[in-house]
């Protein structure tokens, strides 16, 4: 498998959203121009994606979804890393998800639950955070410069 991960670039878009569609993932309140958005392409083939949301030093890992026929082999572990790279390179502190079904997953790339009234005023205002997902989410918090567990 020859995996190529780039930036997303505006033009990906409609490939984003069916990755993140059949992975059951919102699109509501995707960034028009997919700015922190990293694609996994297999040849010409979107095969994966994922994305930051920044907040000044924190942000918001979000819209990470893998191809069913890619599961397994290791796209996800590739795309996170690499938005792993990008925010300790630009010195971003924490990192942030949420999540219904993933948490086992999250874990394994040192997140670690934490509750959601201490979670920064700013992951609180997100959409996907106050609106799109349930209440009943999981929320996950990973320092940037921790050493991977």
């Amino acid at each position: 498998m020859a995996l190529h991960i780039e930036n997303a670039r505006p033009e990906d878009k409609a490939a984003v959203v069916s990755l993140l569609q059949q992975g059951n993932l919102l699109t509501d309140d995707l960034p028009t121009d997919l700015p922190d958005f990293v694609i996994a392409k297999e040849q010409d083939a979107y095969v994966g994606v994922a994305g930051l949301e920044r907040f000044g030093p924190i942000a918001l890992l979000r819209s990470v979804a893998v191809d069913p026929n890619y599961q397994g082999k290791q796209v996800g572990a590739q795309l996170v890393g690499q938005l792993l790279e990008t925010a300790k390179a630009d010195g971003l502190g924490e990192l942030y998800l949420i999540t219904t079904t993933a948490d086992r997953y999250f874990a394994r790339h040192g997140f670690r639950v934490v509750s959601r009234q201490d979670v920064p005023a700013a992951i609180q205002q997100t959409q996907q955070f106050s609106d799109l997902c349930p209440s009943s989410a999981i929320v996950m918090k990973r320092l940037v410069n921790q050493l991977e567990a």
